[in-house]
């Protein structure tokens, strides 16, 4: 068997994915691009393992292996594709970008990092086992008696505010 005609297809299967994937805006042909540069090179692990007449069948076995991959790989990106396209109502690759925060991008490590345990979390979230520097949104301060008409949003009128709130 000749090699030169199924490295040529592969060769040119390889470069009409490459092309789809740089060129295509759609990410439903950006994934398909991608399924054909894979299947190029599943053709050459095979025509290999033909030309050589390998008694392993090693390159069918990792062309199997690539299958199975790329099938893995086409049901994550479509889910993908299909939740993008849920919430932006396209599937256009240009604008995934902006799904990006714009305040996580600018913000540096320190901001980023976890809040510590005397760290009151943005917004007035007191996360599990945390402890608050003041009182938020109609909460009193620890060890404070909560009067009878203004209960805060999770206590009961007459009961005192722990020192740490643990959900």
């Amino acid at each position: 068997m000749h090699l030169l005609y199924p490295l040529l297809l592969s060769a040119l299967l390889f470069a009409a994915g490459v092309y789809g994937l740089l060129a295509r805006r759609n990410s439903v042909l950006v994934l398909m691009s991608v399924e054909l540069m894979l299947n190029a090179v599943n053709l050459d692990l095979v025509a290999f393992d033909a030309w050589l007449r390998d008694t392993l069948h090693a390159g069918q076995v990792f062309a199997l292996f690539v299958i199975t991959i790329a099938a893995a790989e086409v049901g994550v990106g479509l889910a993908i594709v299909l939740a993008v396209f849920r919430s932006r109502g396209t599937v256009a690759v240009d604008e995934l970008a902006e799904l990006a925060e714009p305040d996580r991008l600018a913000a540096g490590p320190a901001e980023l990092a976890a809040p510590g345990p005397d760290q009151v979390v943005p917004g007035g979230v007191v996360a599990a086992g945390m402890a608050t520097d003041g009182p938020t949104q109609n909460q009193p301060t620890p060890g404070q008696a909560v009067p009878d008409g203004a209960a805060p949003d999770d206590a009961d009128p007459g009961r005192t505010v722990p020192d740490r709130v643990v959900r």
